[in-house]
């Protein structure tokens, strides 16, 4: 006998819904302090590598449109984390760069992962990751 396909046991979408709300609530009592919300912290990741980027990079990259991108990074931009101005060399493109305020969250921010990584305690995390990852591409590239 066949197991039913559309119990929610047996869908791939459900644990990894799941895992990303339960994931977004661990992360909560991480960001308060730093006023940000997990998107806003996505946000922040990325600029702290790069200092500056398009809004449609950022996009790319967090896998978000402008639509999504547009009120949070306006909010961020209010909080006077970020900063939004249009490209040079190409009017049409909006970058955003991190502001001193910004900068600063960093030194804040660089013990949550580890922090993180610690309350959740479950091994080969990393494995999991990497497997994500995986799966992200693939879904990305038929989309």
């Amino acid at each position: 006998m066949s197991k039913n396909q559309l119990c929610l046991d047996e869908q791939l979408c459900f644990p990894i819904y799941a895992a990303s709300n339960l994931i977004v609530k661990a992360y909560r009592p991480f960001l308060e302090p730093l006023e940000l919300t997990y998107p806003q912290y996505l946000v922040m990741l990325v600029l702290w590598e790069k200092d500056s980027i398009s809004v449609g990079d950022l996009g790319q990259i967090l896998h978000l449109d402008s639509g999504t991108l547009t009120p949070l990074l306006k909010r961020m931009e209010k909080s006077e984390i970020i900063s939004r101005s249009r490209d040079p060399k190409d009017e049409r493109r909006v970058l955003i760069s991190l502001k001193e305020k910004g900068r600063q969250l960093r030194a804040s921010a660089e013990k949550i992962p580890k922090e993180l990584s610690q309350s959740i305690k479950l091994e080969n995390l990393s494995d999991l990751k990497d497997q994500l990852k995986l799966l992200v591409k693939a879904l990305s590239e038929k989309i």
